[in-house]
């Protein structure tokens, strides 16, 4: 685990539990930043893959606490930070996807791909 690392994780660990609060705040910093994210449609097909129901829940668990990370405004290199900003956030996900990339199906890339030529509106968020 991250900790066995030296890296603590617990905030987006907890975070991964509320599922609401992930959905929420998803897309509110999706929206955000969706601009400045080379990695946006990875991302989102990783939103669709641990949203959905028939997803193993082991995989939901990883992809969710990768997409926790994204979420805390608070991370080991800032948001903020021109070019460098997301490269943590854009690490931690890719090692999620990489350990569960069979799961991510083609329809989560295409709901992904959709999702981005809508403008990011999901479900009625906008």
């Amino acid at each position: 685990m991250a900790s066995d690392y030296g890296l603590n994780f617990g905030p987006a660990e907890r975070l991964a539990k509320d599922s609401a609060r992930v959905r929420r705040d998803f897309w509110r910093k999706l929206k955000r930043v969706a601009a400045q994210l080379p990695f946006a449609e990875d991302l989102l097909a990783a939103y669709y893959c641990a949203f959905d129901r028939q997803t193993p829940r082991h995989v939901q668990m990883a992809l969710l606490g990768a997409i926790a990370y994204f979420i805390l405004p608070f991370d080991f290199i800032p948001d903020m930070l021109p070019v460098l900003g997301f490269t943590d956030d854009a690490a931690v996900l890719a090692a999620a996807i990489r350990t569960v990339a069979s799961h991510i199906r083609p329809d989560h890339r295409e709901a992904a791909r959709a999702a981005i030529n809508r403008g990011l509106a999901e479900d009625g968020v906008a």
